[in-house]
């Protein structure tokens, strides 16, 4: 069977404490899984069922960030960015992570092999 994962990117240029840096991890996590299950039910119960492997990497400005977004737009690749409620350590609104997949993990090493790990 094929391999499937969910990615999570964490900015670390914004300096979050560590549970935030989890609660912004869970908040892609959860929402990036809902997308695929509503659009991509297959690949969703395939990740489900083997596991739901989850990686969870750094990435350092929204401008790299912003340059992960039109790779994933042009593969296609579902994704949801978690921009902040503001109600702790940030300005509302601001973008902290990014949930991608769950996908194939053939299809998103590609365009996130190279980041390393939180």
């Amino acid at each position: 069977m094929e391999e499937y994962k969910q990615v999570i990117l964490v900015r670390t240029d914004l300096k979050m404490g560590t549970g935030k840096k989890c609660a912004q991890s869970c908040h892609a996590s959860v929402s990036a899984s809902d997308l695929v299950r509503i659009q991509n039910k297959p690949a969703w119960k395939n990740w489900k069922n083997s596991g739901q492997k989850k990686v969870v990497l750094k990435i350092q400005s929204m401008d790299q960030l912003k340059e992960l977004v039109i790779k994933l737009e042009s593969c296609k690749i579902l994704y949801f960015i978690v921009n902040d409620a503001g109600l702790t350590q940030l300005i509302p609104g601001t973008t902290t992570a990014i949930g991608i997949g769950p996908v194939l993990s053939t299809e998103i090493d590609k365009i996130t092999g190279d980041l390393k790990l939180l």
